[in-house]
């Protein structure tokens, strides 16, 4: 009996910290959308979560590791749906208006502004901005992957070098989510018409451009 105990207990406690550790980041993933990482104690996260206040610290060692990880967490689920659509069947241009679309989404689910309150609370901690640059990476590790292809088969990779295009629509979609945060609106629609326009065109020279290569 005593053996068939101590083999249940590790097993047991696993489940009660992964409990307690999903309970900690959904909570706190709450709290960042509703009143921002200024505003989250321990103790605040810990009642928010239905969990003791000491489980905080044992589990995380600090309040700004569990804010890390609710952006490293949230990051990887919208990475996976990124790499499924960019892989999926359709044109770039189809992609790019999905893209958008989950813009948007991502900004109702509050993954926007998750975002941009750990790079605020990462401005003066060396050690989070590493965690927070390395999530930045992976979004444009993402990017480079998609219009590093797009570019060679629109024939104009040597005109919009795909760093260049990389860090101008990263920035692009960060600033957009800044703004709509803010309530500012002005000229984003305006915007993305002129380009979806622009990838319009890029797309309706690219069979031509292929058909001449092939005779």
């Amino acid at each position: 009996m005593e053996a068939a105990t101590r083999r249940r207990t590790p097993a047991g406690a696993s489940q009660a910290r992964t409990r307690a550790t999903d309970a900690l980041l959904d909570a706190a993933e709450r709290l960042l959308v509703q009143q921002g990482y200024a505003g989250i104690t321990s103790r605040a996260l810990a009642g928010e979560a239905g969990v003791n206040n000491g489980l905080v610290h044992y589990y995380f060692g600090s309040m700004e590791e569990v804010l890390v990880q609710v952006l490293e967490r949230f990051t990887e689920r919208l990475i996976v749906r990124q790499r499924a659509m960019y892989a999926g069947p359709g044109s770039f241009l189809e992609k790019w208006r999905t893209a958008w679309r989950y813009q948007e989404d991502d900004l109702r689910a509050g993954y926007s502004k998750i975002w941009l309150e750990l790079q605020a609370l990462a401005w003066n901690q060396p050690q989070l901005r590493a965690r927070v640059a390395r999530v930045d990476g992976e979004w444009r590790a993402v990017l480079s992957e998609a219009i590093g292809r797009v570019l060679e088969e629109y024939g104009v990779a040597e005109t919009f070098p795909p760093g260049a295009v990389v860090a101008l629509v990263a920035t692009f979609a960060q600033g957009f989510a800044l703004e709509r945060l803010s309530g500012v609106t002005k000229g984003h629609a305006e915007l993305l018409d002129w380009i979806d326009a622009w990838l319009q065109s890029l797309e309706t020279r690219a069979p031509r451009k292929k058909s001449r290569r092939q005779r």
